[in-house]
């Protein structure tokens, strides 16, 4: 069940939040899945003791976050339903909260540390308890996106920064942890916006571009190795050599950004 105080009056609470408290707490407890059917709105509101506009506009703010779809009419497609788990609203409401506020710079280089060591550190431990048997890693979209960035026709600096960043989240998503893949998804237009907005200071953007794309494959040939510390090590210098390199950060913060 959600975390509702059963015991506290409705009135104390928005009443469209009990509804939404409600309906995670049956998709975090899996008794609503991704293609179920919410309860109708006479329903939900019987149950709840709460108005059906109040339902509504719970729904509302469940379909901004990704996480169900509505459709009027009849049928097996009509109603509300169940489209993503709470991690796809996650993602949601955090690039929400980056487009309205934005975060700093060196926020966002901590927390990609954070996160990103996190997902290296998981995905080469993967490698390394696999045994002779065992399937080898599968990179799948991030080894695609590493051969166009590798790729001998033109490939403009916004574009392979796009390409970058969703090497980065496909490694995340790749390590199996919901949690660091939708913070990633949710702070992604944040990378990439700081990222190319560094680019116009580099003094060679073929230079960057190159070391880069080295940086990249020296990341994953530590992940296949099954080496945590070097692919920690490895990502680090990455992230940071980046936003030093642009002058976002100086080169004196690295060993605290580090930290």
């Amino acid at each position: 069940m959600s975390d509702i105080d059963a015991s506290a009056p409705i009135d104390s609470r928005r009443a469209w939040e009990v509804v939404l408290q409600h309906i995670e707490g049956d998709l975090l407890a899996g008794r609503l899945v991704p293609g179920d059917h919410l309860p109708a709105e006479r329903t939900l509101s019987s149950e709840l003791g709460v108005g059906r506009s109040s339902v509504r506009e719970a729904l509302r703010v469940l379909e901004v976050l990704g996480l169900i779809r509505t459709q009027t009419g009849s049928g097996p497609q009509s109603g509300a339903i169940i489209v993503a788990r709470p991690s796809g609203g996650m993602s949601s409401l955090m690039r929400l909260q980056v487009a309205a506020q934005g975060f700093d710079v060196r926020d966002v280089v901590k927390t990609r540390l954070v996160l990103e060591s996190a997902v290296v550190t998981e995905l080469a431990e993967l490698v390394a308890r696999d045994t002779a048997d065992s399937a080898p890693l599968d990179l799948g979209v991030a080894a695609q996106l590493l051969d166009a960035m590798d790729a001998d026709g033109p490939v403009s600096g916004a574009e392979f920064l796009a390409l970058d960043a969703a090497f980065h989240l496909a490694l995340a998503e790749l390590s199996g942890n919901a949690v660091i893949a939708s913070m990633m998804a949710g702070l992604r237009s944040s990378i990439e916006s700081y990222v190319l907005a560094g680019a116009p200071n580099l003094p060679s953007w073929a230079e960057t571009s190159g070391r880069l794309r080295g940086e990249h494959r020296a990341i994953v040939s530590a992940i296949e190795a099954g080496d945590a510390e070097l692919a920690r090590t490895r990502v680090t210098a990455h992230i940071t050599g980046y936003y030093t390199e642009t002058n976002f950060i100086a080169a004196s913060e690295q060993r605290t950004l580090h930290g």
